[in-house]
């Protein structure tokens, strides 16, 4: 279904939407769309959620039932912590889905966009009791400041918000074992390359593994160096590489935009 909400004049739907909140949505929307290119989708399910600018407490995320390739930047829904949809536009979304983004955006000024997918690769690694080794230069970006969190099933309850912060702490991302992989970034593009990041370096991993050779590791030192250069000034990742992505995003549809 083709979405009715138009961004004319900084309004959306009759509602008053400022420039930053548009951007935001825009940047949201052409996230989905990546991670729909890359076969990260689940369906109908997971979900990035993105705080709204200048407005505490709120936050856009997919509205319940639309794949990620039907995301338009006025389709996404604008919600409170506690997953109320703001306004009335005829969507809903999926609350149980959101209680990880909100125990995380409650719990991380910083996490500005939250990412949580089922991508196969990540599922697999976080499934494995080492979890991601120091098998290539993707792995070692997370080198020390990866979480773990077991699985208990498919509700998250209070307490299990709790401890999922708790593991997650000042981490740029997680491994949900037997469930997936979230990440959190200051900007939706550093969340969108941290997860390329993560996910490429799952990926190189089971394809090391399965040759049954010995696998062959960094030193700690080496570890240690490569991911503090990695890092390098601390700046949020993803500036240089987003307008590169959004120029691929355009060459195939530019209706994210809309």
């Amino acid at each position: 279904m083709e979405s009715n909400f138009i961004y004319q004049g900084g309004k959306l739907a009759g509602e008053a939407i400022s420039k930053e909140e548009w951007q935001m949505r825009r940047d949201l929307a052409a996230c989905y769309r990546l991670c729909a290119i890359k076969g990260w989708d689940d369906l109908i399910y997971t979900h990035i959620s993105a705080a709204v600018p200048n407005e505490p407490g709120r936050f856009l995320i997919n509205p319940f039932g639309y794949r990620f390739d039907e995301i338009r930047a006025s389709s996404l829904v604008k919600i409170d912590l506690q997953g109320r949809i703001i306004g009335d536009h005829g969507y809903r979304i999926n609350v149980t889905g959101f209680a990880i983004h909100a125990a995380v955006h409650a719990a991380r000024a910083d996490a500005q966009c939250v990412m949580h997918l089922h991508n196969v690769n990540g599922i697999a690694v976080g499934a494995q009791e080492a979890g991601l080794l120091p098998l290539s230069q993707h792995a070692l970006r997370f080198h020390g400041q990866l979480g773990y969190h077991t699985y208990e099933g498919l509700a998250l309850s209070p307490s299990e918000q709790r401890r999922l912060v708790d593991r997650l702490g000042g981490y740029p991302a997680m491994m949900l074992r037997n469930h997936g992989t979230l990440v959190c970034g200051r900007t939706v593009a550093e969340a969108y390359v941290l997860m390329e990041s993560l996910d490429k370096a799952c990926e190189i991993q089971l394809k090391a593994q399965t040759g049954g050779a010995k696998l062959v590791l960094p030193d700690h030192e080496t570890c240690v160096k490569t991911h503090r250069d990695l890092l390098g000034d601390g700046s949020p990742e993803g500036e240089l590489e987003w307008p590169a992505l959004l120029r691929m995003l355009d060459a195939v549809s530019a209706s994210y935009q809309q």
